[in-house]
C-alpha cells in the first residue's frame, strides 16, 4: 500500500467512528468499495451504515466501482436531510455560522431592472404539530462546506437553465446551533417581472438543496437528540 487518502466523516457517521477525519493507505488499483472495506476494518461500528452511506471523492459523489486517486479527499455521510449567466447576474452562495440578513441579500441581487423577488426562508420550528407532535429546543446544522458550495453552484446553474429570465439568485445556509425563530436557510430569486418563474425557481432551489447538498441537522429537545436524515441517493453524474 503506497497510496494515501484523507477520509472525512459527517453527522451520524462521524458519531459512530468517534472522529472527524482519518488517514488511510491503499493499493494503487483500489476502488471506493475497497476503501469502504478498509474503513469497516478500522471502524467496525460502521457495519450497519455501509449499505446506506453516501461517499464523495474530491467533492464529487463517488460510487463503489470508482477508482480512488492518490491523495484523494474522501467523505462519508448519510443521505442529506450546472455560457453562464452567473457571470452576467449576481449570484450569492454561502454556508456560514453568521446570522442571515434577508434585506442585505435582497439588496445584493437587485438590479436597476428588477421588479420582482421571490424569497423562501426556512425557520427553526419550536413546535411540530403534524402527525406526532413534539417540541424542538434547538437544531444543530452541519455541512461538508467545500462540496456543499459546489453543489449549490450546480443548483444555481440548473435554475438559470430552466428559468432564463431570472436575474439574481441567492442560496444561503446557516450552520451551527440554531434556536426556534432563527432563520436557517434563504433561497431568493429576482427578475424584471413576477411571471418570470421566480416562484417556481425558489421552490426548486430549496427542494434541490435538500436533495443533493451535504447538509444535515440534529434535532435537540428534552428527550434527547436525533440526526434527521433523508432518503435521497445521488445518481451517477449528479
Amino acid at each position: 500500500m503506497n497510496n494515501h487518502a484523507k477520509v472525512l466523516f459527517f453527522a451520524t457517521i462521524r458519531e459512530k467512528t468517534g472522529v472527524r477525519e482519518t488517514m488511510i493507505d491503499f493499493d494503487g488499483d483500489a476502488t471506493i468499495l475497497d476503501i469502504k472495506m478498509i474503513l469497516l476494518a478500522k471502524y467496525p461500528s460502521l457495519k450497519l451504515s455501509m449499505d446506506s452511506v453516501i461517499v464523495a471523492m474530491n467533492h464529487e459523489y463517488a460510487f463503489d466501482e470508482y477508482l480512488v486517486v492518490n491523495d484523494a479527499e474522501i467523505a462519508l455521510f448519510p443521505p442529506v436531510s450546472g455560457g453562464s449567466k452567473i457571470e452576467e447576474y449576481p449570484t450569492i452562495i454561502n454556508i456560514s455560522v453568521d446570522e442571515i440578513d434577508i434585506n442585505i441579500l435582497l439588496e445584493k441581487i437587485t438590479l436597476s431592472t428588477t421588479g420582482a423577488a421571490s424569497i423562501f426562508t426556512g425557520i427553526v420550528r419550536g413546535e411540530t404539530i403534524r402527525k406526532n407532535p413534539y417540541q424542538t429546543d434547538l437544531l444543530e446544522y452541519e455541512a461538508y462546506k467545500d462540496m456543499a458550495e459546489m453543489k449549490m453552484l450546480q443548483i444555481v446553474n440548473e435554475m438559470r437553465t430552466q428559468w432564463r429570465d431570472i436575474e439574481g439568485i441567492a442560496l444561503v445556509q446557516r450552520i451551527g446551533k440554531l434556536f426556534p425563530g432563527m432563520i436557517t436557510v434563504v433561497i431568493a430569486c429576482t427578475a424584471s417581472h413576477r411571471d418570470s418563474g421566480i416562484f417556481d425557481a425558489a421552490k426548486y432551489g430549496i427542494d434541490r438543496l435538500k436533495e443533493i447538498v451535504p447538509i444535515w441537522k440534529k434535532e435537540v429537545n428534552k428527550e434527547g437528540d436525533v440526526w434527521i436524515e433523508g432518503d435521497y441517493y445521488p445518481l451517477r453524474g449528479e
